[in-house]
């Protein structure tokens, strides 16, 4: 569901807005398809407790050499210009979202979330990514050893994977559908990079979320929480903003609104200026009225539910976005973009 078959952005000047009719599809539909990215003809590939021992399994880099290069040292070195190019402006992050698309297309955007982190605090880094192949109902761990990337395998927490089971409100993933979802894995190269300083210091949990209700959201979130309260957890939340045009079956626009990118714009800043208020509910009720295909939205709502429930125990959080980027201008209900959106959440 990213955009990685766009053409590079139109310029604006030779956008020409044509009256056409625009229309919000049926919204189970479009949740199914596009925000959780769910391709609802295949069946899930979970299950309550590994029924097998990994002791040695490794999460293949799949999406090496399409999604990303394959390559160790153009890899560090497309990292490290991003980074570069990227203000540290609002850290040490606690949590980052940032987005899960193709590098060519979002990394740069990346960058600016993963700047803003402080790596020799960071012991354990959390990964929540939604689900874009399988139907989940719930919250499912990895179940192999190591995650492998270009520049060096990441190690998975065992020892969390086995508290978070506890709970009783966690499947597991089955290694095909751990390597055939990207929204985790586009996050490990850059993890891998931050944190390369300490690289046999850390430990990784990635999470795959599924489309959960608002309850279960809040559920998650007070799992969650305690982690979140720990200077030594770093949260990655993987999410993509608007996906717009046809392909996606979502063209919601509002007359009036000028070009559909700047319209586009508008609708994902919307919800990013609520997402800054922290505010769970806020957000929800915005994904009602106008459900934008923010695809990592109930990762999102994970995280800003532990965030609540922190602050109902004293703890003091800001979050700011500080990068946004389209992978192409829409100017013609037949055009199509994808959003991309890094911030930043810090204690105070």
């Amino acid at each position: 569901l990213e955009d990685n078959r766009n053409p590079q952005p139109t310029k604006a000047s030779v956008c020409a807005i044509r009256k056409v009719t625009f229309t919000l599809f049926d919204r189970e539909s479009v949740l199914r398809n596009v925000c959780t990215g769910c391709d609802t003809t295949k069946s899930s590939s979970f299950f309550k407790k590994p029924s097998f021992k990994m002791p040695n399994s490794n999460r293949l880099a799949t999406h090496a050499g399409s999604w990303y290069t394959d390559s160790g040292a153009e890899l560090n070195r497309q990292l490290n210009g991003w980074l570069n190019d990227a203000d540290l402006t609002f850290g040490p992050a606690r949590a980052i979202i940032a987005p899960h698309a193709g590098y060519r297309y979002c990394g740069a955007c990346g960058a600016w979330a993963y700047r803003q982190i402080s790596p020799a605090v960071v012991k354990r880094v959390f990964i929540l990514g939604p689900s874009h192949h399988v139907r989940l109902s719930r919250c499912a761990l990895s179940a192999v050893q190591y995650c492998n990337t270009p520049l060096y395998n990441l190690k998975v927490d065992q020892q969390i994977n086995q508290q978070l089971e506890s709970t009783g409100h966690f499947k597991w993933m089955d290694q095909k559908t751990d390597e055939d979802e990207h929204s985790i894995e586009m996050h490990l190269p850059y993890v891998a990079k931050v944190m390369e300083d300490y690289k046999d210091q850390f430990t990784i949990v990635p999470v795959m979320v599924g489309s959960i209700t608002n309850e279960w959201e809040e559920t998650y979130g007070k799992i969650f929480a305690p982690y979140l309260a720990d200077p030594q957890n770093l949260f990655v939340i993987s999410s993509d903003f608007c996906h717009w045009g046809q392909r996606f079956r979502y063209t919601y626009y509002e007359e009036g609104s000028g070009p559909i990118y700047k319209w586009i714009e508008t609708l994902d800043k919307m919800g990013m200026d609520l997402i800054e208020t922290l505010k769970a509910d806020s957000f929800s009720e915005y994904l009602r009225k106008y459900n934008n295909t923010i695809c990592g939205r109930h990762p999102i709502g994970v995280l800003m539910q532990a965030v609540e429930e922190l602050k109902r125990r004293g703890h003091r959080m800001s979050f700011k976005f500080l990068k946004y980027d389209q992978s192409n201008q829409c100017c013609d209900k037949k055009d199509s973009s994808v959003s991309y959106a890094s911030g930043s959440l810090i204690f105070e």
